[in-house]
Formats: structure tokens, sequence, C-alpha cells
């Protein structure tokens, strides 16, 4: 049972990271020239999730401004927003699937403490 809290801790951790990256690329996205910060898991031996960190190098879209009297090149976030809603949805339900093994270990380890006394 401590095996499937720890696994579950770290998938808290894990998650919660995802969650925060999508909040900050979703506030970022009509920031010129903003790359997204881009999570993924790596499985931990024996158990559990680690999580690795990285900027996209995916290029925004491109227009041209109007700067004064001149035209610019702009670079625009790279930041896909329904991509970004649709993560963040899977994410936040992950975060809830390992809350809720958690409470679920818990429970047995206070039913098997109760059935011991």
């Amino acid at each position: 049972m401590i095996t499937a809290s720890q696994t579950a801790l770290t998938g808290l951790q894990a998650f919660g990271t995802k969650l925060q990256a999508n909040g900050n690329n979703i506030a970022n996205a009509n920031t010129d020239g903003f790359k997204k910060t881009q999570i993924t898991n790596a499985a931990v031996v024996p158990s559990g999730v680690k999580t690795v960190t990285q900027k996209s190098a995916t290029p925004g879209t491109s227009i041209l401004q109007q700067t004064g009297t001149e035209m610019e090149q702009v670079e625009l976030s790279n930041v896909d927003l329904a991509t970004e809603i649709v993560d963040m949805s899977l994410n936040s339900t992950m975060y809830k699937a390992n809350l809720k093994t958690i409470e679920t270990a818990n429970e047995m380890t206070g039913t098997l403490l109760h059935l011991k006394s």
C-alpha cells in the first residue's frame, strides 16, 4: 500500500506540473514570440513518474505588423489554445485519479489498522 501511495504521489506532482504549464501557456497565448512549455512524463523504476520540461522550438506564425511608419515581421506565440484546453482537461482528470488512488490507499490502511486492533 505504501508503494501505491508513493506512485500516486509522484503522479500528483507530475500532473500538477502539467496543469501549471497549461495555465502558463494559455496565459501567454497572445504574447508575441512566446514559446510554449512542453511537459513529458517518464517512468521511474521501480514505480513512479517524473516530469521533463522543455520549451517548444516550433516557431509561431509570422505576420506583418505596423510599428510606427514601418512594417515589421512579428512572430506570434506557438500556443494552440484548442490543444491546451483539451490537454488541461485531461491532465485535471489524471490529477483527480491519482488523488483518488491516495484516498483509497489511506482508507485501506485505516481499515487494516482497525481490523488489527
